[in-house]
């Protein structure tokens, strides 16, 4: 396989203290921004969950010089794109536009940025639609089996409420609350634009320049999020919804941080256990015993911490069944690890699926930002496979018997909990809360 390799970065600081990452890249006349600040959802205030998610949505709708219906027009007009994506550490605000109108975008973006206006009426119309969002996903099991299971394990930390907010947090958001949040959390110096495409790296900087001058506001620094303390374990919440018939089963303990060293033989030994479509979890208890349709095991990697867990559902009176035999196969990894074969066939895999993350402008300049905010080295693309494909039997073991719940983990049901909990007599303590709690 031929190294991966991406295009040379340029590289430079505008006058207001904005990072500028410019990479040119043929053939086709196409351009992606990606502008990234570290604002994301741990950086919520405390009684406000959901506001950095939120701001960033509503800035799109109106600046100090163009409502919401002209900025669609001004972006639909030149046949570019915009969205706006969060997490819990970042908001992301993606561009992508035909090179000759780059100039005029990247000022549109930087005047999204800088100056937006938050109409009142905006506000309150995206207040209503969020708020009928959450009432909505009382439906959805699975939305709030995943709900429940981020505030159960990572608790009071700031990454454990969902990047959307809860209703009764959303009820109490103000315009004033989306002007301070702005003007607080985000800034240039706690910022990233990253360019890739048809375009002279000089010619970036230089718009970039003008796009930012004069952005201000926001803190110095990234903002100190603090480490993990101890995850809830050995103990299940069973969040009651007695219309359902099946059971939506989470089941979760400590990972790690994204760009940790265990990544490499933890992915490949992943893929094996729960990771793909022949995993040993698919083949157990999917085609063995028909529990479920789809069962699978991931690491969820954040700036500084994470997760290893296991999502799936399954008919309600064959609750236990499932996790009897989730967690004996889990077992069965965490004290022999995988073989060899099982090793090369997920390298293969996954060195082959690699390249398709660098096809686009878009993927390469969103791979620039993550290798820069999580400080994964500028060689994170072209050394992926080498590190990849190094990776020994003797590692995998070690990051199995490292993750693979050591220590009993946290239970997370969502079902009709009458049926449910009988079925859970030795697997540790049983706490039962409404579904509406989730809301």
């Amino acid at each position: 396989m031929g190294a991966l390799m991406l295009p040379a970065l340029h590289e430079s600081t505008t006058s207001s203290g904005l990072k500028v990452l410019a990479a040119e890249r043929g053939p086709l006349p196409l351009v992606a921004m990606r502008l990234v600040v570290r604002a994301g959802s741990a950086v919520d205030p405390k009684d406000k969950h959901g506001l950095a998610d939120f701001t960033a949505r509503l800035m799109r709708r109106g600046t100090q010089k163009r409502g919401a219906d002209e900025l669609d027009e001004a972006i639909e007009f030149v046949g570019a794109s915009f969205s706006v994506g969060s997490n819990e550490d970042l908001l992301s605000f993606f561009v992508t536009t035909p090179a000759e109108h780059f100039p005029a975008m990247i000022g549109l973006l930087g005047e999204i940025v800088r100056e937006p206006s938050f109409p009142e009426r905006e506000v309150e119309l995206a207040r209503e639609r969020t708020l009928a969002g959450f009432a909505n996903d009382l439906d959805d099991p699975s939305t709030i089996a995943d709900r429940a299971f981020t505030r159960a394990l990572w608790g009071a930390h700031p990454y454990g409420h969902d990047i959307g907010g809860s209703s009764a947090h959303v009820r109490t958001f103000t315009r004033e609350d989306l002007v301070r949040f702005h003007c607080e959390r985000l800034g240039p110096k706690v910022a990233l634009l990253s360019v890739v495409g048809a375009v002279d790296p000089k010619l970036v900087l230089d718009e970039a320049e003008k796009a930012f001058a004069g952005w201000t506001g926001g803190p110095e620094a990234a903002p100190q999020i603090p480490a993990m303390g101890k995850m809830a374990s050995g103990r299940i919440l069973l969040v009651d919804k007695p219309d359902q018939t099946q059971t939506q089963v989470r089941i979760g303990g400590p990972g790690f941080r994204m760009g940790h060293p265990d990544y490499f033989p933890s992915t490949a030994m992943n893929n094996v256990l729960g990771g793909g479509f022949t995993s040993r979890l698919v083949n157990e208890v999917r085609v063995e015993r028909g529990l479920t349709y789809g069962i699978s095991s991931y690491f969820d990697m954040l700036n500084v911490g994470g997760v290893f867990a296991i999502s799936t559902f399954t008919q309600t009176e064959r609750t236990r069944e499932m996790l009897d035999v989730t967690l004996s196969e889990v077992a069965k990894v965490r004290a022999g690890g995988i073989s060899a074969a099982e090793l090369k066939k997920a390298q293969r895999y996954l060195a082959g699926l690699y390249p398709m993350r660098t096809e686009t402008n878009e993927s390469v300049a969103s791979v620039i930002g993550d290798i820069r905010v999580h400080a994964l080295g500028d060689d994170w693309v072209e050394k992926f496979r080498e590190r990849l494909c190094t990776v020994k039997p003797r590692q995998t073991q070690e990051v199995a018997a490292k993750y693979l719940f050591p220590t009993p983990p946290l239970i997370v049901l969502l079902g009709k909990a009458s049926a449910v909990k009988k079925q859970l007599k030795g697997l540790g303590p049983v706490k039962v809360v409404p579904a509406s709690d989730y809301e």
